[in-house]
């Protein structure tokens, strides 16, 4: 058996379905890429995590769920008051969901995550054995932890017959004796009414809880519950059962269950290194984390849902949280990446781009161009998205008549000062390649490198600069292929629907008129950060046939 983030280092993993294919689920397992680089990551596995990770799969995120194992109502036997899957057990609910997760793609690792930090690109979460993830966001269920009255045999028999929720456990209580361990007066009054519904004999236990108010000690007698006063010692157990509560003078008084008010604390430990404390519960059970009705909190980028932001929720409630809080997460995903589209698009970012005063490439050639221009007789040659012009002033020092085009006037003067420093000719153009349109059947080499168009735009603009090859000419677009996206070391804008593969635009091109050849070559390369790398390029070669 191969262990999960086995597989994640590994870099491939077979499943059911992803988002990285338009497959179906059930249409048998494929091969998807594994990165370390998520969309989202989802730290604790509960219903809140695993319901906010299905549906974020579902929207075709990229999605990690981080999870120990250890659900706080393990202890318990079934799940209730959950629509369609009353009384299943804890572990097989956890279980169903994790599968529900993997089958649309998402990935879930036994781990736990101990620290989040913010990075350029999101956040960085360190596990609990030194590895570590990142992701654009992160949604955090965590839950909480109960902590409970210091009373021998509470922690022993939690979950079993010492429990907290009449509508959790109520039903399976029904008609049993019931005593209420008291440490918070106002909760264990609630506990005691809500749990006199379901039973006739409750026996409210005064332990270490402040004196019951006139208006308390009243309702509590008018639903005849009788107090008990003095401290509790212990619980009296015989065959696995409780039997009674020990006072500390000795008395025992009968009982079958007992209910307490735990005090509820959010287990969030991980988001402190990002600012995020939890706050006092305005009822005074707990702690929790604050956020807004979706789960956001006030760090931007990260959600929380189920009982680590609301201490009272229901395990069906914390799955619906879990819900709300993935569908914001998608809207503010695509909110971010249509504003970085837009920006990449727009000339004012190429403008501010290459006039910042440094180099933005390496003043090299091109690779792919480099190995399509070699083998061919100089002639005209169109160069579309020039740049700072390194490609056009190489083809001119081999004798090329250069046109080169290029949106921002930036990049342009200074393609201009490398041409003049090369003694080249090159004819400059700035025009926004969208709209231009270049003579038809005029240049012997149209090369477009490195696109940043969505689909529609892309295809206008190949089919425009196709017309502009003459017969027995070449035209040449490499772009980036969406392997790359799953490099986490790039800082390059995470943008899939601007990145394709030469089959996409391959299509665009009449294959009466053309010779089409598609390749997708890796290259070494070095990431910002100093990294060593592979990159992935989309290159398209295309031959016009010359008439016959």
């Amino acid at each position: 058996m191969v262990d999960a983030r086995a597989r994640l280092w590994t870099g491939v993993r077979v499943c059911g379905f992803s988002k990285f294919c338009g497959l179906s689920p059930g249409r048998g397992p494929i091969v998807v890429p594994m990165t370390q680089n998520f969309d989202v990551a989802v730290l604790g596995g509960g219903a809140a995590g695993l319901s906010g990770a299905v549906s974020l799969c579902r929207s075709r995120r990229s999605v990690v769920v981080v999870d120990a194992g250890a659900p706080r109502n393990a202890p318990a036997d079934a799940v209730h008051g959950f629509l369609s899957r009353e009384g299943i057990s804890p572990v097989e609910l956890v279980e169903i969901g994790r599968a529900e997760v993997e089958h649309y793609g998402g990935l879930v690792l036994h781990a736990t995550g101990v620290a989040a930090r913010r990075t350029d690109r999101g956040f960085e979460v360190t596990l609990d054995d030194g590895q570590t993830i990142t992701a654009r966001r992160l949604l955090v269920t965590t839950g909480l932890a109960d902590e409970l009255p210091d009373v021998p045999g509470v922690a022993e028999r939690w979950g079993r017959d010492v429990v907290h929720c009449p509508h959790c456990h109520g039903w399976e209580l029904r008609d049993r004796t019931v005593g209420v361990l008291a440490t918070h007066t106002e909760s264990a009054v609630r506990q005691a009414l809500l749990f006199r519904q379901l039973t006739p004999e409750v026996t409210f236990f005064q332990h270490t809880a402040p004196a019951l108010t006139e208006q308390q000690a009243a309702q509590l007698s008018a639903w005849g519950v009788p107090v008990v006063t003095g401290s509790v010692e212990s619980l009296e157990v015989a065959d696995d059962r409780i039997t009674g509560v020990r006072l500390a003078d000795g008395t025992v008084v009968a009982c079958s269950a007992v209910t307490v008010a735990p005090r509820l604390v959010a287990s969030s430990a991980v988001l402190k290194d990002l600012g995020i404390e939890p706050t006092a519960h305005p009822m005074g059970v707990g702690e929790s984390i604050a956020a807004d009705p979706t789960g956001r909190t006030e760090v931007p980028g990260v959600w929380v849902a189920g009982n680590v932001t609301d201490v009272m929720a229901s395990v069906m409630g914390s799955a619906a949280g879990g819900a709300s809080a993935a569908a914001a997460i998608n809207a503010d995903l695509i909110a971010e990446d249509t504003e970085l589209t837009l920006r990449v698009l727009s000339r004012d970012h190429w403008e501010e781009r290459y006039g910042s005063g440094g180099r933005v490439w390496s003043g090299n050639p091109n690779p792919q161009l480099v190995a399509t221009a070699t083998g061919l007789p100089p002639g005209t040659a169109l160069d579309v998205g020039c740049g700072e012009g390194a490609d056009s002033v190489w083809l001119a020092s081999r004798g090329w008549q250069v046109t080169g085009v290029d949106v921002a006037q930036a990049a342009l003067d200074t393609a201009a000062r490398h041409a003049d420093e090369a003694g080249v000719d090159v004819t400059w153009r700035r025009a926004d390649i969208t709209a231009w349109e270049p003579a038809p059947a005029q240049f012997d080499l149209v090369s477009a490198q490195y696109l940043h168009l969505p689909r529609p735009d892309r295809e206008a603009l190949i089919r425009r600069l196709a017309a502009a090859v003459r017969p027995g000419g070449t035209l040449l677009i490499v772009g980036h292929h969406p392997a790359d996206l799953e490099i986490p070391a790039l800082r390059r804008p995470r943008l899939p629907h601007l990145m394709f593969t030469a089959e996409e635009i391959a299509g665009v091109l009449d294959p009466v008129e053309w010779d089409v050849t598609t390749a997708a070559p890796e290259r070494p390369a070095t990431a910002p950060d100093g990294q060593r790398i592979t990159l992935t390029d989309t290159v398209l070669r295309a031959v016009r046939r010359t008439a016959r």
